[in-house]
């Protein structure tokens, strides 16, 4: 059996941690609801993933539309390659992520024990995390997969580390160095969330709480510290809310472009309307071209990317990323194996072989090269202005 590290907080509640990736992990859970013999077991899965781990769920076409409509491909691209960092780690375990929490939910129901969930919606989360990200941290968090993908794989001793907490602690830590805003949603914000929902288990029989090892003694500190009173989840469970300042900053450059094109028209400038218009146009729609470029977009694509960007800036509701990605999903449309396999890729360079994978690359580049064209096309014309 592992030597997987667990807290007793009490004589009836065990907090066991675990590695999302290791066999051993497992063996762990059977070997934990065996010894300990709880009524209750709770698990750190929210309905959302804990439905996704038991079908084996696939993105399929009108996911894949939902999720470019509503400008999740960020969002969705991210929770992929946070995945598949994971699942590169386990592949010689034979182990997804979750694996052995969804093996504790299946150890428990044999057992006729009950099963709680106990972990924050997943969309939830990576959207409070998304939120707390400053644009650098983002870019910053895409670099450091980015680079650990091209790095030769390192041999894990999995044992090994799943008994050292204060190692794995560790690892989640450099989160932080990365990305303070996301460490706190996905670290302490959750070791919160979790906390409060075992708190509230307390009285109804002996619980296992089967969670990663890195929130194991962040849970346990925050049981310990105060067991009497209840701590509001309403605030965690909340969705970030969009400030009027921030809601109208969109519309800034736009009505700034409008206004510039007025004040030339009325002022008879025909020179600086045709420089504004060329400036806007040339910026927006090499930038966006560009973007698609990156993502490998098909060369039709890259013309949408291209025509689309100069139009969708002076709109906010608009994106040019929408186009383009409508586009490769049309010319290149994903197969039923590309929509399978795109939430089970093991390298984040198979994103961009993947066509699932690539029209959402497409839509999220094509959508940033856009928006940094917009600002480019203002500032350099602000400055042929002060010449």
């Amino acid at each position: 059996m592992s030597d997987a590290p667990y807290i007793d907080v009490s004589d009836q509640l065990r907090l066991l941690g675990t590695a999302h990736v290791a066999t051993s992990s497992v063996e762990a859970v059977q070997h934990h609801i065996d010894a300990f013999a709880p009524e209750v077991v709770a698990v750190e899965l929210c309905p959302t993933r804990y439905e996704a781990l038991r079908s084996d769920r696939r993105l399929d076409r009108e996911g894949l539309r939902r999720v470019m409509k509503e400008g999740k491909a960020p969002l969705v691209l991210l929770q992929a390659m946070l995945a598949a960092e994971q699942r590169k780690m386990g592949l010689d375990e034979g182990q997804q992520p979750g694996a052995e929490l969804l093996a504790a939910v299946e150890c428990a129901e044999a057992r006729d024990l009950r099963v709680e969930l106990v972990d924050r919606d997943i969309q939830t989360t990576l959207r409070r995390a998304w939120r707390r990200m400053r644009l650098r941290e983002r870019v910053r968090l895409l670099w450091a997969l980015l680079a650990d993908d091209d790095e030769e794989e390192e041999d894990f001793d999995l044992d090994a580390l799943l008994g050292d907490g204060d190692l794995l602690s560790d690892l989640m830590e450099e989160l932080r160095t990365i990305s303070p805003g996301a460490g706190v949603v996905l670290i302490d914000e959750r070791d919160t969330y979790i906390a409060e929902k075992v708190r509230r288990l307390e009285g109804e029989g002996k619980t296992l709480v089967v969670v990663g090892a890195g929130h194991l003694k962040g849970i346990a500190a925050h049981l310990e510290a105060d067991r009497s009173s209840d701590t509001d989840l309403a605030p965690l469970d909340a969705l970030p809310q969009t400030t009027m300042l921030r809601r109208s900053v969109p519309w800034i450059l736009p009505l700034a472009v409008f206004g510039l094109v007025v004040w030339n028209v009325i002022n008879g400038s025909a020179e600086a309307l045709i420089e504004l218009f060329t400036i806007w146009t040339a910026a927006n729609a090499v930038l966006a071209a560009l973007g698609c470029l990156v993502a490998r977009g098909h060369p039709i694509a890259v013309l949408t990317a291209a025509l689309a960007s100069p139009i969708t800036s002076l709109n906010p509701t608009l994106a040019a990323g929408w186009f383009a990605g409508y586009v490769q999903l049309r010319v290149v449309e994903p197969s039923a194996e590309d929509l399978t396999q795109f939430l089970k890729l093991e390298r984040i360079s198979d994103f961009w072989t993947n066509k699932a994978g690539r029209v959402l690359l497409v839509t999220a580049l094509s959508n940033l090269g856009s928006m940094l064209g917009a600002w480019v096309a203002a500032g350099t014309y602000a400055g042929w202005i002060t010449l």
